[in-house]
């Protein structure tokens, strides 16, 4: 059924994982030059200086969270089967603390290109990943208790 609570919680961890790709994950400003540096999933984008060459495929972050988000999406849909839906969230997991993961290096790396000494923010989008780990982790806890009850009612029929 796709009424269920954990449909509920998929779809929200899909939207979460979606957004962050249309909004910002980082930002940091140095007052004195008026340089700006913003990472977003797809990239670093700079105000008031050149764009940052060499750093590395920051895209993964955009195609892990748009994985994340589509295993989510499969994971609703496959309700008959709860084991493949468990063995989907796990997999999902995995995205999630990649995604996670490729956020903070490349934050970190964004660190040393604008003026050490001050110190970035991270922006709301940063924690994402975050919701949408807890939004995972509910929805794998639903799912079994689902397949304990199934279990347990065809267990008195016998």
């Amino acid at each position: 059924m796709i009424q269920r609570i954990q449909s509920v919680f998929l779809l929200l961890l899909a939207l979460a994982m979606l957004s962050m790709l249309a909004l910002p994950l980082w930002h940091k400003v140095d007052g004195l030059t008026h340089q700006e540096l913003t990472l977003t999933a797809f990239g670093f984008t700079a105000t008031g200086m050149p764009e940052p060459k060499g750093l590395g495929p920051i895209f993964l972050i955009a195609s892990f969270a748009i994985a994340s988000a589509l295993t989510a999406a499969r994971e609703i849909f496959l309700f008959r089967n709860r084991m493949g839906q468990l063995k989907l969230g796990m997999l999902n997991l995995l995205f999630i603390m990649a995604t996670f993961g490729l956020q903070f290096y490349f934050s970190n790396k964004g660190e040393t290109l604008l003026n050490p000494k001050l110190e970035g923010a991270f922006q709301p989008a940063f924690y994402l990943p975050t919701l949408a780990l807890m939004l995972n982790l509910l929805a794998n806890r639903f799912i079994r208790s689902d397949e304990k009850m199934v279990r347990n009612s065809y267990d008195r029929l016998r």
